[in-house]
């Protein structure tokens, strides 16, 4: 886990600041896991057991509605990951969290970050920091998909995220979108940042 440390760090201080005593707390309980190419992490009506930090993959949050599957968000390396609202409520997630790739995380349990945020308040605010910086990019992204034409959607996208081209394979990035695979292969070929 040492070798870790400083990534953890620069994604804790990311949100906000965390006291040292602190921080050293928060950092010891999380494990290193590794997940395999496609496998489930977390099942739509299961409860997320963990927050995960991800040091080399591609995961992805996705629902099916009407025999569709629909891509709501991804996580690479250098993010947090996991079902986040099932995380910290405690109630079961409404989508499955899945592996695109062969992944290598961190994790902390559920048990092990309540406790951190009880005994120590700077964790607790940094928390409420993280999940405030999480809703104001979920608003964000409804107003996007709601108000947005397919070409805005697919250019936000690749001004936010660019790299994820390259990481992603194509159909997840329609679904995310919300466009069919053929109009995002158009749109490929048409934008031009």
């Amino acid at each position: 886990m040492s070798d870790h440390i400083p990534i953890l760090r620069k994604l804790v201080h990311s949100f906000g600041e965390v006291n040292d005593v602190a921080f050293e707390a928060f950092a010891a309980p999380w494990t290193e896991v590794k997940i395999k190419r496609k496998e489930i992490i977390t099942r739509q009506g299961d409860t997320e057991k963990y927050l995960y930090l991800v040091l080399d993959g591609v995961q992805r949050a996705c629902v099916t509605h009407d025999d569709k599957e629909v891509t709501l968000v991804f996580s690479y390396a250098g993010s947090f990951s996991g079902v986040i609202d099932s995380f910290f409520l405690q109630q079961p997630s409404a989508f499955d969290l899945e592996a695109l790739t062969a992944s290598r995380c961190l994790r902390i349990h559920y048990n092990d970050m309540a406790v951190l945020m009880r005994e120590h308040r700077s964790i607790e605010t940094w928390v409420r920091l993280a999940l405030t910086r999480v809703l104001a990019d979920t608003l964000q992204r409804h107003i996007e998909i709601l108000s947005y034409s397919a070409e805005e959607k697919f250019t936000t996208l690749l001004r936010r995220s660019p790299h994820v081209l390259n990481l992603v394979p194509h159909k997840y990035l329609a679904s995310y979108i919300g466009v069919d695979p053929t109009n995002f292969s158009k749109l490929l070929g048409k934008v031009r940042l």
